[in-house]
């Protein structure tokens, strides 16, 4: 008996969750402010060392469609610009110290990033959600800063992981956060034949090509506000 009134209690339940589910069809656009945090590692040619990319804090879009109940595709719009260094690298080859940080000036990143999304139905206002999907990051307008003479990077796919949820504000607004980390990792092609030293031509050409495979890995953690269409 008081499993049966258990199972009746469930289904009375099941119109009110199901009207609060996320319907096939909706589409919600979201403005979030998002910092990009690089989880950062290198491995350099001829100079060794590391890498640092700064951290940075930029306005997103992101737009939302559900194919069906509770799941969803989602984009997200934004670019970023990081500040870029080597860290420990040694000179010495060229007459400088054996441990030393290169000014690799800034590159610009737009990343935009697709992922599939389900979305729990609780039956209330909190809505979390789970994605994994695709990241493909274009670097653009790269500066070589002060020291080397060009720098190159290599655009590139990565998977995407995500975790966020939306709170209701009202039938139609509501507050959102997410978090992804994104699994990328470039090629960078530096050129610092300018620094080749007098009496060594033969070190041009390698000055002139050292590479870096660069592991940027950042983690995207954003909050802002969402509105359902």
């Amino acid at each position: 008996m008081k499993k049966f009134k258990l199972f009746a209690f469930i289904l009375f339940l099941l119109p009110g969750l199901n009207a609060l589910a996320q319907q096939k069809n909706e589409w919600d656009i979201r403005i979030r402010a998002i910092g990009v945090l690089p989880q950062e590692s290198a491995t350099i040619g001829v100079i060794g060392g590391g890498i640092n990319i700064s951290n940075t804090v930029v306005p997103e879009v992101d737009f939302t469609y559900y194919f069906a109940k509770n799941f969803s595709a989602e984009l997200i719009l934004a670019t970023t610009k990081h500040n870029v260094k080597t860290t420990s690298s040694s000179l010495a080859a060229i007459g400088g110290p054996a441990a030393a940080d290169v000014n690799l000036g800034h590159v610009w990143l737009l990343p935009p990033t697709l992922t599939l999304q389900y979305h729990l139905p609780t039956g209330t206002g909190f809505k979390p959600y789970i994605g994994a999907g695709a990241n493909y990051t274009i670097f653009y307008s790269a500066d070589k800063g002060p020291v080397v003479q060009g720098i190159d990077y290599k655009n590139k796919f990565a998977f995407a992981a995500q975790l966020g949820f939306d709170y209701d504000v009202s039938k139609r607004v509501f507050i959102n956060a997410d978090v992804k980390k994104i699994f990328l990792s470039t090629q960078a092609t530096v050129n610092a034949g300018n620094l080749t030293p007098s009496g060594n031509e033969a070190l041009r050409p390698v000055l002139q090509n050292i590479s870096a495979d660069v592991k940027i890995r950042p983690w995207v953690v954003g909050v802002g506000l969402g509105y359902r269409l």
